[in-house]
């Protein structure tokens, strides 16, 4: 078993880590404070290939894979669990799913530009009334003839308001239930049934443009469809198991970025005419979030390099999402009680690294879904995949 990056691996790692220190943390405070998006670090990533992860080089891809982009994106979070986002919307989710299940034509008109950032990517799943339970989704896609035609909401959609082309999906058939769902490219751009709004009430991940969509009758051509009608419950877990990953990534950029932050407090900060970090009890929270932290790695790698061999992996994915989602928010609350009275104030990163942490336990399927998963898998009910 090998455990270390190769040289090419280790590269891309200090490309991304200079890139986050040198672009995203100088302006971090302020943008996050004004909830701001910066469209142009979106097209720097793209410029330096952090889109291109398991793609073919035709479409843009870089020659790397899963592992690659897991590495890109743990190391973005270190510094802002916002910035990792874009790796779901330009390359883990429409331009990997539509490079498994789209037509050439999908492929040579969609995944260069996403991976390239001329389009800004998306996908929507998530519903008012639909969250875990995909398949009771209200959103209906019906065949006009000379269109289909979108009805319905979608909530909670990264890059709704800001996004060009991504995937939608639809019940193009109810009575059918998970075999009547079918999955769309869609242009939110210039169509008069499709609104979108901002919301710019969460919690955190401030800087990760998040929405809502309302389809009105709006009409989308019919080669719209991605891989056949009904296929799309195949797809949108086909997609999750994928995005998942990048999730995962996140979660340890987050709890590394804490677990540092809290080791350097606790060697400056004095009590009692000692540093903090020389008191026991501040020792073992640290102990704790290390070895959690390290755990989730490995998982979280060994998952990646599992879908870069084309090996069943959907069981270590579910894994890899839960612990290190669930790891990353205990770093992130001991961060916080490190830090004390001073974890509280936003001039620190204590609080940011609680508030984004909390996301990773929603997104891309709950901590109860991934239970599910891997009990479901555990106990001989269905296979791994």
């Amino acid at each position: 078993m090998h455990f270390g990056l190769t040289d090419e691996q280790r590269m891309m790692q200090e490309m991304a880590r200079d890139f986050a220190q040198k672009e995203i943390l100088p302006t971090l405070k302020d943008d996050e404070a004004n909830h701001r998006f910066r469209p142009e670090l979106v097209k720097q990533m793209a410029d330096l290939g952090f889109f291109g992860c398991a793609l073919p080089e035709e479409y843009g891809g870089n020659g790397c894979g899963f592992l690659e982009s897991v590495i890109i994106a743990e190391q973005l979070a270190i510094v802002s669990g916002s910035s990792r986002l874009p790796l779901n919307m330009q390359n883990v989710g429409p331009a990997c799913t539509v490079n498994k299940y789209g037509t050439q034509d999908q492929k040579e008109r969609f995944i260069s530009k996403w991976v390239s950032a001329e389009h800004i990517g998306f996908f929507a799943i998530t519903e008012p009334n639909s969250g875990s339970d995909v398949v009771s989704m209200g959103t209906t896609a019906t065949d006009r003839g000379t269109h289909w035609e979108l009805n319905g909401q979608k909530m909670w959609i990264s890059n709704a308001h800001l996004g060009d082309y991504g995937l939608v999906y639809a019940m193009t058939d109810k009575s059918k239930k998970y075999k009547g769902m079918t999955c769309f490219i869609v242009n939110l751009k210039g169509n008069e049934g499709i609104v979108t709004a901002p919301i710019e009430t969460k919690l955190g991940l401030h800087c990760a443009p998040t929405g809502e969509i309302a389809f009105d009758k709006a009409q989308i051509p019919k080669d719209s469809v991605l891989g056949e009608v009904g296929q799309g419950f195949e797809i949108c877990m086909w997609q999750l198991n994928n995005t998942r990953i990048s999730c995962s990534a996140g979660a340890l950029g987050i709890a590394g970025g804490a677990i540092k932050a809290a080791i350097e407090y606790a060697n400056e900060r004095t009590q009692f005419g000692k540093k903090i970090g020389s008191y026991q009890m501040i020792q073992a929270s640290i102990a704790e979030m290390v070895a959690e932290h390290e755990a989730a790695q490995l998982l979280v790698y060994r998952a990646a390099w599992l879908k870069d061999q084309g090996l069943p992996n959907q069981h270590q994915t579910s894994m890899a999402k839960l612990f290190a989602s669930e790891a990353a928010v205990h770093a992130a609350s001991e961060t916080m009680k490190i830090f004390g009275s001073y974890g509280y104030s936003t001039e620190y990163p204590a609080e940011r690294f609680l508030r984004d942490s909390h996301s990773l336990r929603v997104v891309e399927g709950t901590s109860n879904i991934q239970k599910m998963i891997i009990a479901g898998i555990s106990m001989g009910d269905v296979a791994n995949r």
